[in-house]
């Protein structure tokens, strides 16, 4: 009976508690509300998620947020030089360019999870899966080294997801 009601408990609270930071009250209302949202949105949702979510290093979860983080500051800093690089009459344009990724994941929320970090990182842009899911096409800001890039996405990004969820 409880699973039904609440087929994922870790997502409804995340809802409740998103719910009552934005709503910035904690007046019974906005606990009833906040409820019925966590409540609702799990079940009317979940046909939408292929199977449950499986973590199963949570640890490396943790170090790959942290991770994901520096690269988003760092990688803003990046941009905006490449930007400024490229404003003095006779600057240095960016080389934007597209990079074929091979890709090894397989678990689709593995899959999601790398789509959003990349999307996340300024200066990237996950543009296709191949049909096969063997590789990715990623658009980037400036490209200075495409096998750099490349072993960067294998070594900070896949391996880790790999390990949290296959």
């Amino acid at each position: 009976m409880m699973r039904r009601l609440l087929p994922s408990p870790l997502l409804s609270a995340a809802l409740l508690v998103l719910w009552l930071l934005l709503a910035d009250s904690l007046g019974a209302g906005q606990w009833l509300l906040g409820a019925a949202v966590a409540v609702g949105m799990p079940l009317l949702t979940a046909t939408l998620r292929p199977e449950a979510v499986r973590i199963r290093r949570p640890g490396v979860l943790l170090a790959l947020v942290l991770r994901v983080g520096g690269d988003v500051l760092r990688s803003n800093f990046d941009v905006l030089r490449g930007v400024l690089r490229a404003v003095p009459p006779g600057g240095r344009p960016p080389n934007s360019g597209f990079v074929r990724v091979p890709i090894t994941l397989r678990d689709p929320h593995a899959l999601a999870s790398l789509a959003i970090i990349l999307a996340v990182v300024p200066g990237t842009v996950w543009c296709r899966l191949s049909p096969d899911g063997t590789e990715l096409l990623l658009h980037v800001f400036d490209l200075e080294d495409e096998a750099a890039l490349v072993t960067q996405i294998h070594e900070r990004y896949e391996q880790p997801l790999m390990e949290i969820f296959e």
